[in-house]
């Protein structure tokens, strides 16, 4: 990785590119800072070149990022960064949902608002964007029967996206609903397509969903596998993020 990194340094259009797929590869295994780090270089190579909308992306994705890991506030700083810089469809997209992970609920369900009324032909925004800023809503307003609703749309194109998001919400839904069988069913899809989910950090988080679906399950024999597999992922991890101080302590308690 760092040898191709490197052969792509200054080069336009490759260079920030590069540095994102590393950014993802980085979060992948915890190290959150490093991530943010890359990613802060390659806005830098984007903005260099001019390419606003490019920059933007990069910034709104570690947004999302970071509110799945529990970075709250880091992720709200972001997402509104990444909206003043380049507020294009992709990038409200992507800020509403993670506003709505940080409990902004307000700012989201406008920012959904706004996509459904700006775009009522875009299947993206229809069926995968708008169900899923509305279901992290829900959740975020425990109303996890209402999230699994609204999710229902995006069942045809849910593997149409890599990070596979509103795949994890509906797991998430279901870990609250205590339906251990089906959140499991959810986050395994992102052990199932291992190669379409590549270095997409959500997939390196959905082995601790699918270990806190099988302990809701009583079967701790694989619930301990399975945090086995995310602590082994997350060893060199940054030992502050909040998810990997909760996947701790709930191992502790299965031994």
């Amino acid at each position: 990785m760092a040898q191709i990194a490197s052969a792509a340094m200054g080069k336009p259009g490759e260079e920030d590119t590069i540095l994102t797929a590393q950014a993802d590869t980085e979060a992948w295994y915890g190290r959150l800072k490093d991530a943010r780090e890359v990613i802060r270089r390659a806005m830098e190579a984007a903005l260099h070149n001019n390419d606003e909308e490019a920059a933007a992306d990069y910034q709104v994705d570690g947004a999302l990022l970071d509110a799945a890991a529990g970075n709250l506030k880091l992720a709200r700083a972001d997402a509104n960064a990444a909206l003043k810089l380049a507020p294009n469809r992709n990038v409200r997209g992507m800020a509403a949902l993670g506003m709505a992970q940080t409990g902004d609920t307000a700012a989201a369900e406008k920012m959904a608002a706004g996509l459904d009324k700006d775009f009522p032909l875009d299947t993206l925004v229809q069926r995968y964007w708008v169900p899923a800023i509305r279901a992290a809503i829900a959740l975020n307003r425990k109303d996890p029967g209402r999230a699994v609703e609204l999710l229902q749309v995006t069942n045809a194109i849910e593997l149409g996206d890599s990070r596979l998001i509103v795949v994890y919400l509906r797991g998430e839904a279901y870990l609250m609903l205590h339906d251990g069988t089906h959140a499991a069913a959810e986050f395994q899809k992102f052990i199932d397509h291992r190669t379409l989910v590549a270095n997409a950090e959500w997939g390196a988080l959905a082995h601790l969903g699918l270990a806190r679906a099988y302990a809701m399950q009583g079967d701790t024999a694989k619930a301990r596998l399975a945090y086995q597999d995310f602590l082994r992922l997350w060893k060199d991890a940054d030992p502050d993020i909040p998810v990997l101080r909760q996947a701790d302590a709930e191992y502790g308690k299965l031994q």
